[in-house]
Formats: C-alpha cells, sequence, structure tokens
C-alpha cells in the first residue's frame, strides 16, 4: 500500500503499522489524517484498533482495507466509526480516490461493497424491526435523503431552499430522534432501517 501511494503528489505516507498494538503506539506520535486500516491483523483485530483509535482520536479518518465481503463486517466498520471501506484488490486510482473522498468529509464504499449493502437492505430490510425508531418528518427525510447522497450541508440549504442553520437543526434532531452519535450512524441507520421509505 505504501509503494501504490508513493507517487502520489497530494498523499504523503507518514508511517505504518504490522499490527493493532502497534497501531495505537504509533497513531499518537504521528497523528495522521487517515488510517488505512486491515481488519485481519495479528493480535488485535481492525475493527478494535479503530475503535480505540477514535475514541481518543475522533478526528482521525479510517478506511477499512480488507479481502472480506460479507455485509456483517461491512456494518461493523462503518458502525464503529470507519468512514470508508475498500476491498483489497482495488486499484491505485481507486484507492486514492478513496482517500481523497474520506478526506473531504464523504463516505466511501467502492462498488463491490455498495452493492453488498445494497443488497443487504434489499433483501432484509424490509423486515427489520422499525417500531422503536421515531418517525422522521417529510422535511427530516428530504434532509437524509441527500446526507445519504453525499451533498454538504450549504448544498442541502441551497436544493431545499432553507437556510444553513436550518439543516444543522434537522441533522441535529434526527440524531437526536435515532440516537446516532455522528452523521455515520445515521446514514447507516437509514440504510440499515430503511428510513427513506
Amino acid at each position: 500500500m505504501k509503494l501504490l501511494l508513493e507517487d502520489q503528489s497530494e498523499i504523503e505516507v507518514i508511517g505504518y503499522a504490522l499490527s493493532g498494538e502497534e497501531a495505537l503506539e504509533v497513531v499518537p506520535v504521528l497523528l495522521p489524517d487517515i488510517i488505512l486500516m486491515d481488519i485481519n491483523m495479528p493480535g488485535l483485530n481492525g475493527i478494535e484498533t479503530s475503535k480505540k483509535i477514535l475514541s481518543q482520536f475522533p478526528d482521525i479518518k479510517i478506511i477499512a482495507i480488507s479481502m472480506h465481503k460479507e455485509a456483517s463486517l461491512i456494518k461493523l466498520m462503518l458502525g464503529n466509526g470507519a468512514k470508508g471501506y475498500v476491498l483489497k484488490n482495488a486499484g491505485k486510482d481507486e484507492v486514492t480516490y478513496a482517500i481523497h473522498q474520506v478526506y473531504k468529509g464523504k463516505i466511501f464504499l467502492d462498488d463491490t461493497v455498495n452493492e453488498i449493502v445494497i443488497q443487504t437492505v434489499t433483501n432484509s430490510g424490509k423486515q427489520k424491526l422499525t417500531q422503536h425508531l421515531p418517525q422522521l418528518s417529510r422535511r427530516e427525510k428530504d434532509v437524509l435523503r441527500l446526507i445519504v447522497e453525499e451533498h454538504t450541508t450549504q448544498e442541502i440549504a441551497d436544493k431545499l431552499f432553507i437556510s444553513f442553520g436550518t439543516v444543522e437543526t434537522h441533522r441535529r434532531n434526527m440524531l437526536i430522534k435515532t440516537g446516532a452519535r455522528n452523521t455515520v450512524g445515521l446514514v447507516k441507520l437509514a440504510i440499515e432501517y430503511d428510513l427513506l421509505k
């Protein structure tokens, strides 16, 4: 991965770790903007490592790099704060694009992973129990749909002809209603519980 990225002028590889334990030692020293996190590592796995890193450094963005295509693992990584999920057979262009997207604050799922998530929603989303989730208003759903489509707050405000502050109020209200900790959690709930129907 280091060799893959070393000729990218806008990306600097400042370090690497060969285990979860080693990652926990080097991250506080290096303080990277983004971590490419393998899920399967000797000792502490990528899911637990991500959880521990983000509890101390919530502004660091994590992209999962894995050979696994199981929906449960994808959900676990996203649920524990990962902002992206890329399969190990991805080419340089896709990895570079993922890094740029996540750096900008967006969520990135490669095409294969995205298809798996969509299939999961199609197959089981309608069967999930949603009684414990409060109903979202029509306007909240409008905002949430645009969040899922990766629009910025200003873009959402412009599209819906409302103010920047109103968009933020709707976002905050949805976080409170659903119990999601952040926007990534809100998107995860929207997909998992089919909140946009």
